[in-house]
């Protein structure tokens, strides 16, 4: 078992962060990682302690994913899906069984899955900034969580925009939403359960 001093974060995650957004303002949603305090409204939205198969897009340089594996169960599996290779490398140094990185693009969501031989995820997040991106790009992610996730599963955004609301609406339907004001920016949490 991993201890939780491995899971905290390295002395040069802010920075690689930052860095990471100067290199790729689009893909990265802000200049400084996300709060304890998001951390824990995102753990707490999205059960992550009742799920077996967790996905993570965007986990960045891993601040909330290991937040995410901290409140996970011992058998239960954290697949992170980033698009960043820099990022890639930084999190494949965690050390935690239940963790498998994954470079891709969360549109190919059941190629990944199928890949390592995974079911169908309890819980879908994602950090990504819908907000930046093409509408035809947005919906298409959200087609690909939806179609993976497991029946009465949940996709939880986390956004300082409201576009990942408004393309949601359309796969989903309405969004429980929160906001973390305790966050530099302050996001808004949506949470999206699938109908069975």
């Amino acid at each position: 078992m991993t201890s939780l001093r491995r899971l905290r974060p390295q002395p040069d995650s802010r920075l690689a962060f930052f860095q990471g957004f100067l290199k790729r303002p689009l893909e990265v949603g802000s200049i400084i990682p996300s709060s304890r305090f998001l951390e824990r409204r995102v753990t707490r939205a999205a059960e992550i302690e009742k799920a077996d198969l967790v996905i993570e897009l965007g986990p960045g340089t891993g601040g909330t994913t290991r937040s995410f594996l901290r409140a996970m169960k011992p058998e239960a599996k954290l697949l992170a899906i980033e698009i960043n290779p820099n990022f890639v490398d930084k999190l494949q140094r965690m050390d935690d069984d239940r963790l498998i990185v994954h470079l891709g693009s969360a549109t190919e969501l059941r190629s990944a899955l199928d890949h390592y031989g995974l079911p169908a995820p309890d819980v879908i997040l994602s950090g990504i900034p819908f907000s930046t991106m093409e509408r035809p790009l947005g919906h298409a992610i959200l087609r690909s969580v939806h179609d993976v996730l497991e029946p009465d599963g949940l996709f939880v955004a986390y956004q300082v925009r409201d576009r990942v609301e408004m393309l949601g609406r359309e796969v989903f339907g309405d969004a429980r939403v929160q906001t973390e004001l305790l966050n530099v920016p302050p996001m808004r949490v949506y949470r999206w359960r699938k109908q069975a």
